[in-house]
């Protein structure tokens, strides 16, 4: 970025102390022209082969035209004829510039400062040595040096500018977002309305998430039609990062429209890169694709077109395209932000962990300290830390049944495929009738075991141990599950569940043991419609049978805050009648309809209320109006701790094995006892770049 500012710097001393005759090289080199510069002055050499100054412009053109190392033994050969003269040090010195090997520079221009303290040239070459490894403060010290110098001398200026976008970077990679913004925003004491900086603050800003700072600074940066468009464009992202999809799309539109206007590639290919975007975050999903096909037949195997693909593919969950078009883009650079970052989170959605780790490692070793790969990784370090749940509920019922339950559950990861749960159960009942108590302790282990990515079994295994006024046993307890994603968009799980009936004292008493078999089947769509089944048919120990279909058609009506809406129908029968037992119609009905509502009070608390209302038909009974309720509000007290309080309400006559309306409350506590996983140093070698 300095190269052609020195060129300033040295072709004018030169020109007034040489020959006239080599006027037309000067002018090659000041116009940038190097190629045909170091054929003038190769030329010219042939019979001026003694000339320092020709062979000091040829050997800037010969570097400057991208044989630094060549021009750097040309100068070496100079230095040894003329030791101690600063044309010939200096430009020494500045061709390990042009070979970015800033390491063997830096001693060498320490040394001429030293030498020449009262030089302009050192001193900026120093600075930008200095900037260029990325030692910032002290660079600036020494532009300042420089403008002290010479305060008439634009080039030095400039540097200091390009040192502060680069000092400002460093911050934002540091998360260190004040101190970035800062110095882009001294960067207007010099250069009012600058377009590098300003184009460097409105991404500070959209990575804070701070939309409405990020639109106003794209909209210093519209001057120009050109510049309106970047604007333009920028400001659709700030409205995806603020959840306005719909307000994005409209301006990625104008955007588009605009950009016919002006004939410029470069800004083209961005504006349509946008507006792609804006129809995908808009689930325009077909018109996205057309799109996306139309541009490759156009410019084939572009990485920009590829990434579109590739999002495409994410938004839809057909993530095996997205890979395939994270490894296309990163055959052609391997360096891709969107190729590494981009292939690690598909993988992750892909289930496939050990490689997802590895594409965001390699991502951070590219660029270093990135805050998205950093969150990516940390992510995946927490859903396998070991953790510890406290969940505590108080119950009453209008059948003057009470109950307090308390369960504490570890989870332990012992790899990225396997885990295991312990849990224990500790609950009292009481009717404050009958007077009639009881307790149960449920102890239970699990273990969940990926046998291929997308497929899971898991499996629990305890004792229930019940204790009421007339009784005491102890039951096993099971629950094994394979949890499938046999497509696109769906799950399946099939289920066989043991488990005893402890809703209140009486059931204890009766030691009713269920056996359940069923299946949980959910289907989603990219156009916002799922359906979720569950079907489960119950065998007892006291010789009843019970079947159970549960049916959910729902819709997600907006993204913030999070709304889904939708009709929920529920059939439910028994073999055998036993109304002064338990609720056990030979026919059960019920319809309702619900929504849930999933909203951030701040960036650390969440909150949720759902509703439904309904009708319910038991057996030939009248239809009756159900209505339950939840409401609840979730805090993270740090990236290890959070909890959670919530209350719920039915009246819904299947809610309970008795049949009763039932309130609760209750609260969860979650800790991650761990900073990382407990596998984290065999995970460090399986995920080690080769």
């Amino acid at each position: 970025m300095y190269k052609y500012a020195f060129i300033l710097l040295f072709i004018i001393p030169l020109f007034t102390s040489a020959q006239s005759d080599m006027s037309k090289g000067f002018k090659l080199l000041e116009n940038g022209n190097f190629e045909n510069a170091e054929q003038f002055f190769e030329d010219f050499l042939k019979s001026n082969p003694n000339n320092k100054t020709a062979r000091l412009c040829y050997g800037r053109a010969v570097g400057l035209s991208g044989e630094p190392k060549k021009a750097n033994s040309l100068f070496s050969e100079l230095l040894k004829e003329n030791p101690g003269d600063f044309e010939v040090e200096i430009n020494y010195n500045e061709s390990f510039l042009w070979a970015k090997d800033y390491e063997s520079a830096k001693p060498l221009y320490k040394k001429l400062v030293a030498d020449y303290p009262d030089k302009f040239g050192a001193v900026l070459g120093y600075a930008n040595t200095l900037s260029n490894l990325k030692e910032y403060k002290l660079a600036l010290e020494w532009v300042d040096k420089a403008i002290a110098l010479d305060p008439e001398n634009k080039s030095a200026l400039v540097s200091k500018k390009y040192m502060r976008l680069g000092y400002a970077n460093a911050y934002v990679n540091n998360q260190q977002y004040g101190k970035g913004e800062a110095y882009l925003q001294k960067i207007f004491s010099d250069f009012p309305e600058d377009k590098d900086a300003l184009q460097n603050l409105a991404n500070l800003y959209l990575i804070i998430k701070n939309v409405e700072k990020a639109k106003a600074t794209y909209k210093r940066y519209a001057t120009n039609a050109k510049d309106s468009i970047v604007a333009l464009n920028g400001i659709a992202l700030a409205e995806h990062i603020g959840e306005q999809d719909k307000t994005a799309l409209k301006i990625a539109k104008k955007a588009k429209k605009e950009v016919l206007k002006v004939k410029d590639t470069a800004l083209t290919e961005q504006t349509y890169n946008r507006y792609v975007q804006a129809l995908i975050w808009n689930h325009k999903y077909k018109k996205a694709q057309i799109q996306i096909d139309s541009l490759k037949q156009v410019n084939p195997n572009r990485n920009w077109i590829m990434a579109l693909d590739a999002t495409i593919g994410m938004y839809m969950a057909n993530f095996k395209k997205s890979i395939n078009n994270y490894d296309k883009i990163l055959a052609n650079d391997s360096a891709s932000f969107d190729g590494n970052l981009g292939k690690a989170n598909a993988l992750f959605a892909s289930d496939k962990i050990i490689p997802a780790y590895k594409a965001a490692k390699q991502t951070l070793v590219i660029y270093k300290k990135q805050k998205d790969a950093t969150n990516f990784i940390e992510k995946l370090d927490l859903s396998f830390t070991p953790n510890v749940e406290e969940h505590a509920t108080y119950t009453f019922d209008n059948g003057n049944n009470t109950a307090y339950s308390s369960t504490t559950t570890a989870q332990l990861a012992l790899s990225t495929k396997f885990s295991s749960t312990i849990s224990y159960q500790f609950r009292t009942t009481e009717n404050t009738v009958t007077l009639n108590k009881a307790t149960s302790h449920v102890i239970i282990g699990g273990l969940k075991y990926k046998l291929f990515p997308k497929t899971n079994i898991k499996a629990v295994f305890g004792v229930n141990k019940s204790i009421s006024t007339e009784t005491s046993f102890a039951q096993p307890v099971l629950d094994i599950r394979l949890q499938l994603q046999p497509y696109i968009l769906q799950n399946l799980d099939l289920i066989y569940t043991r488990e005893v009936q402890s809703f209140n004292a009486d059931l204890i008493e009766r030691e009713i043991v269920m056996n359940h078999y069923g299946l949980t089947y959910n289907m989603g769509t990219t156009f916002n419609l799922g359906w979720y089944t569950q079907l489960i048919y119950t065998e007892q120990t006291d010789s009843n049978v019970r079947n159970l279909l549960f049916s959910s058609l729902y819709y997600n009506l907006f993204k913030k805050p999070a709304t889904k809406i939708g009709i929920n129908y529920q059939y439910l029968s028994f073999a055998d009648q036993v109304p002064s037992i338990y609720f056990s119609p030979s026919i059960y009905q019920a319809v309702e309809i619900f929504a849930d509502v999933r909203a951030k009070l701040s960036d650390k608390t969440l909150f949720m209320a759902s509703a439904a209302s309904g009708y319910q038909k038991v057996e030939k009974d009248l239809m009756t109006v159900i209505f339950r309720a939840e409401t609840g509000v979730q805090h993270q007290f740090s990236k290890r701790l959070s909890g959670k309080v919530y209350g719920k309400y039915s009246n819904i006559a299947s809610a309970t094995a008795a049949g009763f309306q039932f309130t609760e409350i209750g609260f969860k506590i979650k800790w991650l006892f761990t900073k990382k996983p407990l596998f984290y140093a065999k995970l460090q070698k399986q995920i080690e770049l080769k």
